[in-house]
């Protein structure tokens, strides 16, 4: 999923005007500015090659791109790289005299409805967004994903279904597990209903539960897990360990503790496992980061856990996968540690979004 940082908005000015405008704007935000060479300012950067050319650069190199040109223009020069509303970055159109600012792409999920709107706060211009939900003054349901980092099975064709049942006046129930409910006045659930208990739902075409959880009670309508990626497992294991032997691991260890396989956020080990094809491929199958730590870094929480002198020996630290769990979750460790086969997996929970 792409969301939008601050510090990854590129910023395309053709014309005198829009590179007025971009400076105006850089003095509010932290934005790579692109022009033509007969256009260049300080503190901006040439087209490389050509127009086209840096866009398709930048299309994906940056989570968010903001066009001061006309939309035919930014149209014609992004079609070629469209791909996916969960891969697609942020675009933004405004004209150059700051009357309009026009999520044109990505607009929940790339976070170009947000971006719209802090730009034409920032000019005192008028954003325009369109998406049925927004015009409606609803939530989202893939904004809301993305703002919890979250993800679901089916995510797409879910999502547009949910957002349908809420622009069209239907009734979606939405209830946040123990670990969620105390946050969940932070984020945007307009069109959404509040559900308290599973066991004693209002009237309702359909729930959408937040949750880590791998299952809940069956109810009578339809059930839609959105589960924030929270959870971070610490691998140790011995060299040219099968891969499928650490994801079978990894899945047991994930169910003993009843968590969803979607909640894993990370995995992490100690520098000398950083070229480890089993975790290289597990982090691959999961898509999700693989996060090294040295043996220095380690060794902080090594008392904290049980010490194998073997493993010190190997890896110089006596213990990998707790220590790395615990910088993972900030020391929210769950469960026990797994061992076997070699492998050691130590589960943690982060509060990260």
């Amino acid at each position: 999923m792409n969301t939008v940082r601050p510090e990854s908005i590129a910023l395309f000015c053709l014309t005198p005007g829009g590179v007025a405008l971009a400076q105006r704007l850089r003095e509010a935000l932290p934005l790579t500015c692109f022009t033509s060479e007969k256009l260049l300012q300080p503190g901006f950067i040439p087209f490389g090659g050509s127009f086209a050319q840096t866009v398709q650069q930048a299309f994906s190199q940056y989570s968010a791109l903001v066009f001061i040109a006309a939309t035919g223009i930014v149209v014609r020069v992004i079609a070629p790289m469209l791909c996916d509303k969960l891969q697609d970055p942020a675009i933004v159109v405004m004209d150059e005299r700051a009357e309009h600012v026009i999520s044109l792409l990505s607009g929940h999920m790339g976070g170009a409805n947000e971006l719209t709107r802090q730009l034409a706060t920032l000019l005192n211009a008028d954003p325009v967004i369109t998406t049925a939900t927004d015009v409606n003054q609803m939530a989202a349901l893939d904004t809301l994903a993305a703002k919890l980092d979250a993800t679901m099975q089916d995510f797409r064709q879910v999502v547009k279904t949910i957002n349908q049942m809420l622009v069209s006046q239907q009734r979606v129930g939405l209830w946040w597990d123990d670990d969620f409910a105390g946050s969940a006045q932070q984020y945007d659930t307009r069109g959404f209903i509040p559900v308290d208990h599973l066991d004693s739902l209002p009237a309702l075409d359909a729930l959408v539960c937040v949750t880590l959880r791998d299952a809940l009670p069956p109810q009578k309508i339809p059930l839609y897990k959105l589960v924030p990626k929270r959870v971070v497992a610490g691998i140790g294991c011995r060299r040219d360990t099968q891969p499928q032997t650490v994801a079978l691991l990894l899945n047991q260890q994930l169910a003993e503790n009843h968590f969803d396989p979607l909640a894993l956020r990370a995995i992490g080990s100690v520098t000398l496992k950083q070229h480890e094809p089993a975790l290289l491929e597990l982090a691959k199958n999961h898509q999700i980061p693989f996060d090294i730590f040295s043996v220095d870094q380690l060794s902080e929480h090594e008392h904290r856990f049980p010490a194998s002198e073997f493993v010190r020996l190997t890896v110089g630290v006596g213990s990998v996968s707790q220590p790395a769990a615990w910088l993972m979750s900030n020391g929210k460790l769950v469960g026990r540690t797994l061992k076997q086969q070699g492998v050691t997996i130590t589960l943690g929970v982060s509060d990260r979004c």
